[in-house]
C-alpha cells in the first residue's frame, strides 16, 4: 500500500505540473495585456490553442529528415520529466533520489540540443540563426547555472533538491550573501532560457530579433503543440525551481496526511502566481535588448554565480 501511494502521488505531481504549464503561460499573458491597459486573451487560451494544434495536420518540408518528425517529442518528454523532478508541494515523492540539479541541467541541455539541431535540419535561414543564437545562450547559460548548483551543493552539502529543501528550510541557513546572489543568477538565466524579455520577446516573428520562434517556424500541427507545450513546461519548471530552492516553505514533509499535501499544491498555485506576476511585470517594464548585449547579461549572471561560490569559500577559510 505505501508504493501504491508514493506512485500516487508521484504521478499526481506530473499531473500536476502538465497541467498547470499551459495554465501559467496564459496567466503571464493576461497580466502583461492588463499592465498594458488591453483586455487581452483569457487564462485558458493556451489549451484552446494546444486542443486546436493538435486537430489541424501535420505539414512537413521536403527536405525534413526523420529527426524533424521526433525531435519535438524528444523535447516534451525531455523538458516534462526535468519539470516532474522538482518538488512542487512535497520532498519526499518516489523519485526524489533522481531529483538532482545536475541531472535537470542535462535534461534541460538535450531538449536544447535538440531544438538546436530541428532548426537547421530543414535547411532554411530562419532556423539557422535561430539555432546559432540558441547555441550562444546555451554556452553562458549553463555555466552560469552550474555556478549557481555549486554555491547550493557547498551551503547544503548535496545537489538533490529535496536535501536542498529541507536544509532551505532549516534554521541553520540564516542570513547569506551568496545565497543572494546565487537567487538573482538564477533569475537571469530563467530569463536567458525561457527566451523573455530582454533576451526575446516570445510574442515577436522579426528574423532580427527572434531566437526560439525562428527554430520553430517549420512546424505545425502536433508537432508544434508538443513544442509549444515544452515550453510552458520549461517556464513552469524554472519558477518551480526559484520556490523549491530559495522560498521552500508550504512543502509537504515526509509522512505528512493527505490535508497536509492538499494544503502545499495550493501554496505551490500561489508561488506560481506570484513568479507569473512579477515576471509580467518584469517584461513590461523593461525593453528588449540587441542581440549582442545578450552576453554581457549573461556574462553577469556567470559573475554572479562565481561570486556567490568564491563568497562561501573565503567565508569558511576565515
Amino acid at each position: 500500500m505505501v508504493v501504491i501511494s508514493d506512485l500516487a502521488i508521484q504521478g499526481a505531481q506530473m499531473l500536476l505540473v502538465l497541467t498547470l504549464a499551459p495554465l501559467l503561460t496564459g496567466f503571464v499573458r493576461k497580466v502583461k495585456a492588463q499592465l498594458l491597459r488591453r483586455r487581452g486573451a483569457s487564462i485558458v487560451q493556451p489549451y484552446r490553442d494546444l486542443l486546436r494544434l493538435l486537430r489541424k495536420e501535420v505539414i512537413l518540408a521536403d527536405t525534413a529528415s526523420w529527426l524533424f518528425r521526433v525531435i519535438p517529442y524528444l523535447i516534451f518528454a525531455t523538458t516534462w520529466v526535468a519539470a516532474a523532478l522538482v518538488p512542487t508541494f512535497a520532498t519526499s515523492l518516489l523519485f526524489s533520489w533522481s531529483a538532482d540539479l545536475i541531472a535537470i541541467i542535462a535534461l534541460l541541455g538535450s531538449a536544447r540540443f535538440f531544438l538546436a539541431l530541428a532548426g537547421m535540419d530543414v535547411g532554411t535561414s530562419f532556423g539557422g540563426i535561430g539555432s546559432s543564437r540558441e547555441v550562444m545562450i546555451a554556452t553562458l547559460a549553463e555555466p552560469a547555472m552550474i555556478m549557481i548548483v555549486f554555491t547550493l551543493a557547498l551551503l547544503a552539502g548535496s545537489t538533490q533538491l529535496s536535501n536542498v529543501a529541507s536544509f532551505m528550510l532549516s534554521s541553520s541557513v540564516g542570513v547569506r550573501v551568496s545565497l543572494a546572489l546565487a537567487l538573482v543568477a538564477l533569475v537571469m538565466v530563467a530569463i536567458a532560457e525561457n527566451a523573455r524579455i530582454p533576451i526575446d520577446n516570445p510574442a515577436t516573428h522579426l528574423e532580427l530579433t527572434m531566437v526560439h520562434e525562428a527554430m520553430v517556424l517549420e512546424y505545425s500541427g502536433r508537432h508544434l503543440a508538443m513544442i509549444e507545450l515544452a515550453a510552458s513546461l520549461k517556464l513552469l519548471l524554472y519558477i518551480s525551481l526559484i520556490g523549491c530552492v530559495f522560498l521552500p516553505w508550504g512543502l509537504a514533509l515526509p509522512g505528512a496526511g493527505a490535508a497536509a499535501q492538499v494544503a502545499a499544491v495550493a501554496v505551490y498555485i500561489a508561488k506560481l502566481a506570484a513568479g507569473g506576476f512579477l515576471l509580467a511585470l518584469f517584461e513590461t517594464t523593461v525593453a528588449k535588448m540587441r542581440v549582442f548585449r545578450v552576453p554581457d547579461f549573461l556574462g553577469a549572471a556567470l559573475m554572479l554565480g562565481l561570486l556567490g561560490t568564491l563568497l562561501l569559500f573565503v567565508s569558511r577559510s576565515l
